[in-house]
């Protein structure tokens, strides 16, 4: 019996050196997981949404060495009735408007600031729209009616078989991926684990075979699509999405503040939700997308573009939100009017016709409600009004 004990002593005390060494070995994609499992808690989602590489790997985005440029602050304006209960309903965490250019409010909110680099989400498809644009003008890609599988041949035999790049600006791919943020088990949120564990996204992406309707034949929002985009531009240009956003699209805008982009665990940005940038930095991009792609006297996004891609050009169902290349037309938009918009509450509003700017960041864990992001674009339009 002495003899079994002492070999069953030896078992137990290899086992825990063997979890120990696991665990150290693992610690930090463990580490990433439980921060992943926790970022939308009521008590940390506002922090977890300023501090986004503490949870996922991520690669800088530099600002360049321009000089930085200006937001000139123009005559405070007042918000509109019902905006104090919107912002505290809503979870705003800032709120930055401007008027030709000139900032006319600018407040921040559940202790956040001005030097907060904010989570993007879905706002960042519409930086990759821009970047798609650069390059479909230099004719790194020849035309949005190609096969994605030219440019990304890892996908052929997948569910992207067959899909044009023009059917994946529009959210038209017809590819089943279920996008419920609600649900642990949905594909998002099983991206979201590939993710924190530092997994290949790429690999994740190829490993979708099932279609629900053929490409172009109707529109389902799946985030998905733009990580296909993000493959296209990589495999035409050899370059990373992180290089040539810094370099076409964040250099010519003179931020104040390097950013930087969530990443897999082959340092492939995570396109389709990862941009992290300050509010007056995101403002910047959305001034010059609502200046038809002028910044700083230098054209940087073709104006053709910028039309073509705000424009509502995906199959959506009747009387619903449009949809063009990774922008969003809101029901009953008036002419130029759209949206960048991202869960949890990020929106870039623009109606160009009257030349405002709306920013918000926010932590809304009802977003997903009825009526929400209705009531949303309503209070944009009222701000608008105001000025």
């Amino acid at each position: 019996m002495r003899t079994f004990g002492k070999w069953l002593g030896r078992i137990l005390l290899a086992l825990v050196l063997a979890a120990v060494v696991v665990g150290v070995w693992k610690r930090e994609e463990i580490t990433r997981l439980m921060a992943v499992n926790t970022l939308f808690d009521a008590e940390k989602i506002v922090n977890n949404f300023s501090n986004m590489d503490a949870a996922f790997l991520s690669v800088p985005i530099s600002r360049g060495d321009g000089a930085i440029s200006p937001l000139p602050v123009g005559e405070v304006m007042e918000l509109p009735e019902g905006s104090d209960k919107w912002i505290k309903d809503r979870a705003v965490t800032s709120l930055l408007v401007l008027k030709d250019g000139e900032i006319r409010y600018e407040d921040y909110f559940l202790g956040t600031g001005e030097d907060d680099r904010r989570i993007s989400w879905s706002i960042a498809k519409s930086y990759l729209s821009a970047l798609f644009g650069v390059l479909l003008e230099e004719g790194a890609i020849a035309s949005i009616d190609d096969p994605v599988t030219q440019y990304a041949p890892t996908l052929a035999g997948t569910a992207y078989d067959g899909a044009t790049i023009r059917n994946v600006l529009n959210m038209a791919s017809g590819i089943v991926f279920d996008e419920d943020y609600l649900d642990n088990n949905s594909d998002i949120k099983r991206m979201g684990r590939v993710l924190a564990l530092g997994g290949t996204l790429d690999d994740f992406t190829a490993s979708f075979t099932d279609r629900f309707a053929e490409p172009g034949e109707t529109w389902q929002y799946v985030s998905i699509d733009t990580h296909v985009i993000g493959m296209v531009i990589r495999g035409a240009t050899g370059r990373s999405v992180t290089e040539l956003l810094t370099e076409k699209i964040i250099a010519p805008l003179g931020l104040e503040h390097d950013g930087y982009y969530l990443t897999d665990g082959t340092e492939t940005a995570f396109v389709l939700g990862g941009l992290n940038f300050t509010t007056r930095d995101f403002a910047r991009f959305g001034q010059m997308i609502l200046q038809d792609g002028e910044y700083g006297g230098q054209q940087v996004v073709p104006a053709a573009w910028i039309a073509a891609s705000t424009e509502a050009t995906a199959p959506t169902a009747p009387g619903k939100i449009g949809y063009g290349y990774q922008w969003w037309i809101p029901i009953g938009a008036s002419e130029d009017e759209f949206l960048g918009r991202g869960v949890y509450g990020q929106y870039l509003y623009f109606d160009q016709a009257k030349g405002v700017l709306i920013v918000t960041t926010g932590a809304d864990l009802k977003f997903r409600d009825s009526g929400i992001d209705a009531g949303n674009t309503e209070m944009f339009r009222k701000i608008a009004e105001k000025l």
